[in-house]
């Protein structure tokens, strides 16, 4: 492989890094402001939910798992399942995102 070429896809590799460690710290600190009890009114703290939300959209309130029908969890089981699927869906951006970027930059 030439070194332009090869220099190319350590960019590559470095840029999906970085777009993998911005959507981990946006969960993380979407996670963080939760459970401080951030002020949901503030500008700064809804941007980052919004945001937070949409990323991790796929992992989030599966339908209840763990609750039967007709069944209410309470808000700890609530809390909870709320910080997981947060902080699996910074897991995984985190895991995919550089285990991608490191066979970018293997190759």
């Amino acid at each position: 492989m030439s070194p332009v070429s090869r220099r190319g896809a350590n960019q590559a590799g470095t840029v999906i890094a970085i777009v993998a460690d911005i959507m981990a710290v946006i969960l993380g600190l979407w996670i963080l402001m939760y459970l401080l009890d951030a002020n949901r009114a503030n500008d700064f703290v809804q941007v980052v939910h919004d945001a937070a939300a949409w990323l991790a959209g796929w992992s989030h309130d599966h339908g209840g798992l763990g609750v039967s029908p007709g069944e209410h969890s309470t808000f700890d089981e609530q809390w909870a399942r709320d910080v997981a699927g947060y902080a699996l869906a910074a897991v995984v951006y985190l895991f995919v995102g550089h285990a991608i970027a490191n066979r970018i930059n293997r190759h």
